[in-house]
């Protein structure tokens, strides 16, 4: 109840008139406080948002940024860490492959400039793939090789498919625009699109209510192909360490659940290495 009233009064400090500019980072509540009724919100003049949500997407985002950790927060919080968990990935005959991971990462100024190491350990192989300076590669028993069109492909999807791609919509020079506002199995949500530098759209289903990204959707596929339709949906959201992350993400293709990612530990904060994203010697 707390949480949700607290976001009740981030989305009202900020979706107020555009005149109350640069308003001071919202306080957290007191914590004895009791709900009260809905205050007016009054849309921005300017708002030339179509859809039947009366608040702009900046005005959405925003807010979803400040639930989520403040804009100073995340950058200085998840500047690096390590993430520990299980990957299941399902094949389209049904059956299941588990692996072990362990991501470590360098956060960078935007997504192509971040450095990630995902570690994988299944019951036949351990191997790593590397994300840094915008290229791809896997190290496999100390030597480096390229990985397959289809695994660098969902990489980099996966990569910029995601919350942080909203979360850091400016520091990656996306634009966002408000679709509309929509209710699915009793949910209000907002609906916002994104489109990133390199023309690549994402929707996210934002709850009108906790403020939280649910779900996002997304379509890829070949050149003269069709596309795929993606489902990415984030459940078991926990605090860490003042931010808000979810502990199980599950990812459909065309309404197949395809994968499903499982965060056992994460620690923001850790000193890494940066010569562990690095290709090794010949």
């Amino acid at each position: 109840m707390l949480r949700s009233t607290f976001a009740l009064i981030v989305l009202c400090a900020l979706l107020l008139p555009v005149a109350a500019q640069d308003p001071k980072p919202a306080q957290q509540p007191p914590a004895k406080e009791t709900p009260a009724k809905e205050p007016k919100i009054t849309p921005s003049k300017d708002n030339k948002s179509n859809g039947d949500t009366k608040y702009t997407a900046e005005q959405i985002v925003e807010s979803v940024i400040l639930m989520y950790g403040t804009r100073p927060g995340l950058d200085h919080i998840r500047r690096n860490g390590i993430e520990r968990g299980k990957i299941t990935r399902y094949t389209s005959d049904g059956n299941a492959e588990e692996a072990n991971y362990e991501r470590r990462f360098i956060r960078g100024e935007n997504l192509d400039k971040d450095k990630i190491r995902l570690d994988q350990k299944l019951s036949t192989v351990e191997y790593s793939l590397i994300f840094g300076e915008g290229k791809l590669f896997g190290v496999i028993n100390g030597a480096a090789f390229t990985p397959k069109q289809d695994a660098m492909a969902s990489f980099i999807s996966q990569h910029h498919h995601s919350i942080d791609s909203l979360l850091r919509y400016k520091e990656c020079g996306s634009t966002i625009t408000v679709v509309g506002k929509d209710q699915q199995k009793g949910l209000d949500l907002f609906v916002v699109d994104l489109t990133d530098k390199d023309q690549r759209k994402t929707r996210f289903y934002i709850s009108a209510r906790s403020l939280r990204i649910l779900w996002l959707e997304y379509e890829e596929g070949i050149p003269g192909g069709t596309p795929v339709k993606y489902t990415k949906k984030f459940l078991d959201y926990r605090p860490v360490q003042q931010t808000l992350v979810p502990y199980r993400t599950l990812l459909y293709e065309d309404g197949r659940e395809a994968q499903e990612v499982r965060v056992l530990t994460i620690t923001y904060g850790i000193k890494v290495n940066d010569a562990i994203f690095k290709a090794p010697e010949a």
